[in-house]
């Protein structure tokens, strides 16, 4: 199985041509021909850094436009699903983010509270202290704490996350692993992405709610944006719906920043996702995360006061601005500049999937990709990418043929 695997997703850029989108979508709205045929260019090129299948839904206010390149199910031979389910990992944070927001808008907490004082005594050990943090240095990653899963190998390495793929992860676990780790930076004073911090803030959702942060996300936005495909799913390994097979690539015993030495690709489409939580386990689709991006950043979502809060933005670091030059943190939202201007984002990695996304300031146009893979082995003679692979389709989507 995992020979033919490998024969499929190596041969991709060329098989994938007989599996292209026809340039309309479910809608049946028709794209302007130029913005289409790039837009398929981009999706078809991302094949050649080993993504099965690919899905793009652009919104703009005269329509929306969907192609699609390579395999869904690449033993199959079929497509990605026109409106496939997948997992969407960080993006999660900007709808943890936001609905954190509408908590502090109504006065419940405040974005200068200390992590003590939600969560008393949690936060404690190795320089790590929530008397120190607040809750907005949680939601802009400049807390200081390490990221929980530096000490959750079994993530990333496939003999053990086969032996724990549906082991329940609480939210208390996962803070106690971060917690076990050295503190990074005190905070405030530099940036960080940290995993940690948005499962302290799914935690202090809970405690200034009475409810947990799964149902405040769908009752405050879920239900409200009518998101009729976008799930919270706790312990449910499962993708409710037509979706991809997830593939993940998982490192060899030679891997090294340079060279992650991967294995063959496996299905890694079931699996418990409590191990990402509130910092990444929702599911949605292309359609719900356009809606949900352009509500945002239109005011449909926070008040005029919370908006301008999020979308204060820090510099980030090296390592993350390597991904995308110039890019600036919010709270739970990046801004990226482009060859427009900018643009609001935030993008996620859970294994078997990556989710790339960005909506234009005014909210004119959105864009939300999504791959069947987040393990990249680029084709033979292809370069391994320097940034991130979807930035130009991403740019073209909101700065090209309007």
């Amino acid at each position: 199985m995992r020979r033919t695997l490998v024969a499929l997703m190596a041969a991709g850029v060329v098989a994938g041509t007989a599996l292209l989108g026809a340039g309309v979508s479910e809608a049946g709205v028709r794209a302007k021909p130029g913005l289409r045929a790039t837009l398929q260019a981009d999706a078809d090129g991302l094949l050649r850094y080993g993504v099965p299948g690919v899905l793009v839904e652009l919104d703009t206010a005269k329509g929306d436009v969907q192609v699609r390149s390579g395999y869904g199910n690449v033993e199959a031979g079929t497509p990605v699903p026109w409106n496939a389910r997948f997992r969407i990992g960080s993006f999660t944070k900007t709808y943890v983010a936001a609905t954190l927001l509408q908590l502090v808008g109504e006065g419940k907490l405040s974005l200068d509270d200390k992590v003590e004082r939600w969560l008393p005594g949690l936060v404690r050990g190795n320089a790590n202290d929530g008397r120190e943090i607040t809750v907005r240095q949680l939601l802009q990653h400049q807390s200081g704490l390490p990221d929980y899963l530096n000490a959750m190998p079994w993530v990333f390495d496939q003999e053990q996350f086969e032996q724990n793929r549906f082991r329940t992860v609480t939210q208390e676990e996962a803070v106690a692993l971060g917690v076990g780790l050295k503190r990074e930076f005190e905070p405030g004073t530099k940036w960080n992405y940290s995993n940690t911090n948005y499962v302290l803030a799914g935690m202090i959702i809970e405690r200034a709610s009475g409810r947990t942060w799964q149902q405040e996300v769908q009752r405050r936005i879920i239900k409200p944006l009518r998101l009729r495909h976008t799930y919270t799913p706790g312990t449910s390994p499962t993708i409710p719906g037509p979706h991809a097979v997830a593939y993940e690539r998982f490192p060899g015993p030679d891997a090294t920043d340079t060279d992650p030495d991967y294995g063959d690709p496996i299905d890694v489409t079931v699996q418990n996702p409590t191990w990402a939580g509130a910092a990444g386990d929702m599911i949605s689709t292309t359609d719900d995360g356009n809606r949900f991006l352009r509500a945002l950043v239109t005011g449909k979502v926070l008040r005029p006061a919370q908006l301008a809060e999020m979308q204060k933005t820090v510099p980030t670091n090296d390592r993350f601005r390597s991904g995308w030059p110039g890019v600036r943190y919010g709270l739970g939202i990046m801004w990226i500049p482009n060859s427009c201007g900018g643009a609001w984002s935030h993008g996620g990695d859970i294994p078997g999937f990556m989710t790339r996304n960005g909506v234009t300031p005014d909210g004119s146009r959105s864009v939300v990709v999504s791959l069947n893979t987040d393990s990249l082995q680029p084709n033979a003679g292809v370069p391994r990418p320097t940034s991130d692979i979807v930035s130009p389709l991403v740019d073209h989507a909101l700065c090209g043929v309007r």
